[in-house]
């Protein structure tokens, strides 16, 4: 069991549920959400429209939620400005710029130019989140796993929680997606490459295709040798799936080892297609019972942080030193 330090130890506090599960709702999407917003012309969707879009959804779902994930260009400020992210929600801010630089078989990931782990710190963030594309395999490896080392320092100089994200994907051109037995390989490997000192969660990919692997019980041992590979806890993203197919997913990762989740849009992509009153009525009615539902099995299924982080020992004079 890892000792934490204490400004580590307040945000995983604020982002956790009572009983140390993660049930973090995800609303960081910035070039995917104009697409799903307008996918025929996503450039005319401005960026006022985003912001709009984030604030209905972080109002209605984040009350529901143990944390909110956000991005520095059109949700975070905006959010907190405008008073729709609750002050007892853990508030998660993304670091990297969207998307990836180079040949899409050899993926480059980088910080948001203007922003930093350090801002994230001064507006008041629980966490940051990088988002990187990886493929152990991959000519750009080595440089992914610098730039994870890179913002593991600039957390630890600022003691804040680090959330990693890693997304796989092909070395082969040919293939829209990883087979599902090299993904399993691919997702337990990266967390056994990149889950580096300072890293604090991993929000991670199901380690498999459940499109072409309908046995539970093949995704239990894939979740179970994630839990295996990762000395930090894990938490589940969404990755586009249908609701009901994210349940049982949840259901299976937290009964084998993950902390909990972070969703997006399997909990609120139908509000994409959706304007007015209607939008609304969706988001409070259904988005919200979602995010409830999957806010409760974290709480009563996953693994807590507490599993992996032991409090600090406080000495009278520990301020001296921080």
């Amino acid at each position: 069991m890892t000792s934490l330090s204490i400004g580590k130890l307040r945000g995983l506090q604020q982002c956790a549920t009572p009983r140390g599960a993660l049930a973090v709702l995800a609303l960081d999407h910035r070039q995917g959400l104009r697409k799903a917003m307008h996918p025929a012309a996503p450039t005319t969707v401005t960026d006022a429209e985003m912001s709009a879009f984030k604030q209905q959804v972080t109002l209605a779902l984040a009350p529901a939620a143990s944390a909110v994930l956000l991005d520095p260009e059109v949700g975070t400020a905006q959010c907190i400005a405008a008073g729709t992210l609750p002050g007892q929600t853990g508030l998660v801010v993304a670091v990297e710029a969207s998307g990836y630089t180079g040949d899409p078989a050899a993926r480059s990931s980088q910080i948001l130019p203007g922003w930093s782990v350090a801002k994230a710190k001064r507006l008041g963030a629980s966490a940051i989140k990088l988002l990187v594309y990886y493929h152990p395999q991959s000519p750009t490896a080595p440089a992914i796993e610098a730039l994870v080392r890179d913002v593991a320092a600039a957390c630890a100089a600022q003691d804040m929680v680090f959330m990693l994200e890693p997304l796989s994907y092909s070395l082969n051109p040919t293939e829209k997606k990883l087979p599902s037995a090299e993904k399993r390989w691919v997702v337990v490997e990266t967390a056994r490459r990149l889950v580096i000192d300072g890293v604090d969660v991993l929000k991670a990919e199901f380690p498999l295709d459940v499109a072409v692997e309908p046995d539970e019980r093949i995704w239990a041992e894939a979740c179970a040798e994630l839990s295996a590979a990762c000395p930090v806890p894990w938490i589940l993203l969404s990755a586009s799936v249908n609701y009901d197919t994210y349940l049982r997913q949840v259901t299976v990762a937290c009964q084998n080892g993950a902390s909990g989740v972070a969703v997006g849009r399997a909990v609120w992509k139908e509000a994409t297609d959706l304007t007015g009153s209607a939008r609304a009525d969706f988001l409070r009615a259904i988005a919200r019972q979602r995010m409830t539902r999957i806010t409760s099995l974290c709480e009563g299924l996953a693994r807590p942080i507490t599993d992996f982080y032991a409090v600090p020992e406080i000495e009278s004079d520990w301020y001296v030193t921080y």
